[in-house]
């Protein structure tokens, strides 16, 4: 049955859901002629898959209409309210649904499958290779971290994208065709698609929403000021604990380090308009200061730990500012992983090297017996040489070449340290 002849108290989700490949809109990256999962389609072999993208992208929707292409019997089972039972019952009845009168195929669809814990999903493994059914799972997270290899390894993954404004005013067309929501004034569509954020299933419940509000006010064309008033708040989609959250925070640390202002700034705004708590941005600013700023501009640091202090005291909204103006600080800082690198060298170096005894005049002599043995013996005390520095004086262990961890960029008061630092190993040399 066509979803336009569904009747008119169906959701309107329902009334629009595509009854063949052809009505699906968007993700033509997979489903356009030639693609990937199209090709899966037309090859009359189900295979197992995952499909994995953020919510209201169409997964469910593939994974059903695929069910229809291959005449299978689809089974649902959501990872969120589910357990092994649920698995139990779909083995029982992709058994009766392959020994029965009319032997049919099987499709098994786990909604949510991240949410399945590895025993869980290793439940499915010995079904799906012995061909019991096809298995078609749908995340929201990168299946590498939240599926288990042995089921991943099984199944093909398929990237599906959020919709663009395009795919969206598409759904909003089909609407319309049905008369199922009235007509839209060019502010208020554009409100809407924004509002949606990529997400049909979001867009279609909004849809919803406003039809109905809309019937009971007579409101027909809807304005932008109507739907404003009718939609409240504008809120973005936004998983404050799954990959768009550390891709979000991944574009800040990059915008920051580019030294794109505006740009760190979008990102920034962007992840506290979608929830993300200002403490946890605080602590990436302090990270940011540290690994790619460092000694080229000291003060980024304290700026850091500054605007985490005040938004402690004035939380938010007010606090955010100070992360705000932070961001810009250090965005526009002059930029160095001099220190950083050095670090991880240095960390590199002693964990694969021995363990090198303190040299004898370095080491500490709260003794009488030590002084004895002469530890301590011979090191110079570099307040009293001149200019304080004791030139030619190794602080490193016996036998262990200059490593050179700390290598300045010439950039900020770096440069200014690099002098300083040229200057030293002259007069080391000039000792030699």
């Amino acid at each position: 049955m066509k979803a336009s002849h569904l009747p008119p108290h169906a959701p309107l989700a329902e009334r629009l859901r595509p009854s063949h490949l052809g009505e699906v809109i968007g993700q033509q990256h997979v489903l356009g002629e030639g693609m990937a999962l199209r090709l899966a389609f037309e090859s009359g072999q189900p295979h197992s898959c995952i499909l994995w993208g953020p919510p209201g992208v169409g997964k469910t929707t593939i994974a059903r209409l695929m069910a229809s292409a291959f005449d299978a019997q689809f089974l649902s089972i959501s990872a969120v309210l589910g357990g092994v039972k649920d698995i139990r019952d779909a083995v029982d009845k992709a058994e009766l649904a392959r020994t029965g009168l009319h032997p049919q195929r099987t499709i098994v669809f786990v909604d949510e499958v991240h949410r399945f814990n590895k025993s869980q999903q290793d439940a499915f493994l010995p079904h799906v290779e012995s061909g019991l059914f096809t298995f078609i799972g749908a995340t929201t997270e990168n299946p590498s971290f939240e599926v288990n290899s042995a089921l991943l390894s099984r199944a093909a993954v398929y990237v599906l994208k959020p919709l663009s404004e395009d795919d969206l005013n598409s759904i909003v067309l089909r609407a319309q065709a049905i008369q199922a929501i009235p007509a839209l004034e060019p502010d208020a569509l554009a409100r809407l698609l924004a509002y949606a954020d990529g997400d049909a299933r979001r867009l279609l419940n909004t849809l919803e929403t406003l039809a109905m509000a809309a019937r009971q006010e007579a409101i027909d064309p809807v304005s932008d000021a109507w739907l404003l008033r009718v939609l409240g708040e504008r809120m973005r989609r936004y998983d404050k604990g799954g990959e768009q959250f550390y891709d979000t925070i991944s574009a800040l640390h990059k915008s920051v380090r580019g030294s794109d202002p505006d740009a760190a700034l979008y990102w920034l705004v962007r992840m506290l308009d979608g929830g993300a708590d200002p403490r946890y941005l605080a602590r990436r600013l302090i990270r940011m200061a540290s690994e790619d700023i460092g000694l080229a501009d000291p003060r980024a640091l304290r700026m850091a730990l500054d605007a985490a202090e005040v938004y402690e005291r004035l939380g938010s909204p007010e606090g955010e500012l100070t992360l705000a103006q932070c961001v810009i600080y250090l965005a526009m800082a002059p930029k160095s992983n001099a220190a950083y690198k050095a670090f991880n060298e240095a960390k590199a170096f002693v964990k694969k090297d021995g363990t090198r005894p303190v040299p004898m005049h370095l080491r500490n002599a709260p003794t009488a017996l030590m002084k004895q043995l002469d530890y301590g013996k011979g090191y110079r005390y570099a307040h009293d040489e001149p200019d304080g520095f004791a030139a030619g004086e190794n602080y490193l262990p016996e036998g262990m070449p200059p490593p050179g961890f700390y290598r300045p960029v010439r950039r900020g008061l770096e440069i200014k340290i690099a002098e300083k630092l040229q200057e030293l190993r002259n007069k080391n040399s000039a000792t030699g």
